[in-house]
């Protein structure tokens, strides 16, 4: 009995391959200011690589790629894709529009959004203690953005509007895969067929919105960077991901998945010089604890990956 009672131990092997992957998650912010292209080719390729990374993965490993899903499940996981796609194209463009630590901090308030919505949603009860870190959240929010004292320089009103846009979809795709239509979907199979929607409805927005691709930005060190955005941040990152969900406790992985964001800040300073200013970092704080402390609930977990 009191071995069945015991809880789940940490893996080193799985905690490895978690902390890496959040790391490499970090550093997109990063990634993307060296590529000069636009963000909807980037979602793109990123969705499309990522996917066949996956599915090259499956393959190898001899798990089974067809499994017969029904069209409402299909089409489900389309729908999320294409969600995930849009939100990848406001997240960049919000890099684009401020610094990398601000549009990653707008794009964590997605557990704040989560749990705003969870009594609607899913009909549970808001506790005091996740209204106050919510509360808490939305004023570090305002302190990351620079609005109280009027810096421009500090963090673009329209990146701040495009980050929290992209965390709005982070959250509506966190939602929809909880639903119980995709609940029993195998994890890698599940994430192979988002990737590919994400990248697939790019093609019609990019022939609709008559985005065109600068042959001359295409040199050899962009296609590497792109290759990496798909290969390494995407498919090998989510690899690295659900490969450690079995090796890890739920509650380790809602706060393992905070090393993306620190991370983010630590990477945007260190390779673009975009220091936080003392407000920023306070703000950061209040974003990241809060959120940490509000699903820092046993055999709980609200985060998840986009």
């Amino acid at each position: 009995m009191k071995a069945e009672l015991k809880e789940q131990r940490n893996d080193p092997k799985s905690l490895a391959m978690n902390v890496s992957s959040m790391l490499i998650f970090g550093t997109i912010g990063v990634l993307r200011r060296h590529i000069p292209l636009s963000s909807a080719f980037i979602a793109f390729v990123r969705g499309m690589l990522g996917g066949l990374t996956i599915l090259a993965f499956m393959k190898v490993k001899g798990i089974k790629v067809r499994e017969d899903l029904s069209r409402r499940q299909v089409l489900w996981l389309a729908l999320t894709g294409a969600v995930m796609g849009i939100n990848w194209i406001l997240l960049f463009e919000a890099f684009n529009h401020t610094t990398v630590a601000i549009a990653t901090l707008c794009y964590y308030m997605q557990p704040t959004i989560v749990i705003l919505l969870s009594p609607v949603l899913f009909r549970e009860k808001l506790s005091a203690k996740k209204l106050l870190c919510a509360a808490v959240a939305i004023a570090g929010m305002i302190l990351v953005s620079g609005i109280i004292n009027g810096n421009p320089q500090s963090g673009s009103f329209t990146g701040v509007l495009l980050g929290l846009g992209a965390a709005v979809l982070y959250a509506a795709v966190i939602i929809m895969n909880k639903s119980k239509i995709v609940c029993s979907v195998n994890a890698y199979r599940k994430t192979m067929i988002q990737l590919l929607s994400a990248g697939a409805v790019m093609i019609p927005y990019l022939i609709l919105s008559g985005t065109g691709i600068d042959s001359n930005a295409l040199t050899p060190k962009t296609i590497l960077l792109l290759l990496t955005a798909g290969i390494l941040h995407t498919g090998i990152a989510y690899l690295l991901y659900f490969g450690s969900m079995s090796g890890i406790r739920v509650q380790s992985i809602a706060i393992l998945s905070y090393i993306d964001p620190v991370s983010a800040l630590f990477f945007s300073a260190l390779f673009l010089k975009e220091p936080l200013s003392p407000a920023g970092i306070i703000g950061a704080v209040m974003i990241i604890g809060s959120a940490v402390i509000a699903e820092y609930e046993p055999g709980r977990f609200m985060g998840g990956r986009s």
